[in-house]
């Protein structure tokens, strides 16, 4: 086990932060122990041990201190932040911890792929074999409206697709006639995409219509998600 491992002593995390900070003294850092803005853990012979975190901590309590003059009170209110996972503030900057950005859900698509493409035309057959769904699925997925052909009669790779997700669902007893809910609230997302546009049209319309949808889509999954976290 390295000494990084166990801890520093005192007197390491003093040698750690003098260069920065040439006036700062063991017992300065007992008063901002004190004082709540480091908690160092202790040796069973009650020596402090101080970790990585632990010095990252008093480095930033002091760099706020020395460089933006901020009391205590600012310091351990922006500690106290961080450690419910906001970002730490900037000492340059006013003492204000932001929320991180939300990682980018790769489940979730992207606004560009979600822009209708219109170059696949797809048989009734050609739908079913790609999607590896029996005709009796199929057909159930076009009676409660999930599967929708063009004007030509034709399916587009949309509908390959809700042919597929649903096939999937089906290894799980859930069967079209299960579906129907989404089939009502895409409509409904749709409708609310169609009332934010209003009557805008152009190519600019299609833009700001797969970024509504994009959000939409986004809030529906972090419904779900909250609703099955509370199970």
């Amino acid at each position: 086990m390295t000494s990084q491992e166990r801890g520093l002593p005192i007197g390491g995390a003093l040698a750690r932060l003098q260069p920065d900070f040439p006036d700062l003294s063991i017992s300065k850092i007992r008063f901002l122990e004190g004082q709540g803005l480091v908690t160092p853990s202790r040796t069973g012979s009650g020596y402090r041990t101080f970790t990585e975190e632990d010095v990252a901590r008093l480095r930033f309590a002091l760099t706020a201190q020395r460089d933006r003059f901020w009391p205590l009170r600012v310091i351990r209110e922006a500690l106290e932040a961080m450690d419910r996972g906001l970002e730490p503030p900037d000492p340059a900057t006013p003492a204000r911890a932001t929320v991180p950005e939300p990682a980018a859900d790769g489940n979730l698509p992207a606004p560009a792929d979600l822009r209708p493409h219109r170059g696949l035309r797809l048989t009734r057959e050609e739908v079913r074999d790609a999607a590896e769904v029996d005709e009796q699925t199929f057909a159930a997925l076009v009676s409660f409206g999930l599967l929708r052909p063009g004007p030509d009669g034709y399916f587009d790779e949309q509908a390959l697709a809700i042919a597929r997700a649903a096939g999937e669902l089906t290894a799980y007893g859930i069967e079209a006639r299960h579906l129907r809910p989404f089939r009502l609230a895409a409509d409904r997302e749709i409708g609310l995409v169609q009332q934010a546009l209003g009557a805008r049209r152009g190519p600019s319309r299609d833009e700001e219509a797969t970024e509504v949808l994009h959000h939409c889509l986004a809030l529906h999954a972090a419904l779900v998600r909250a609703g099955l976290s509370e199970d």
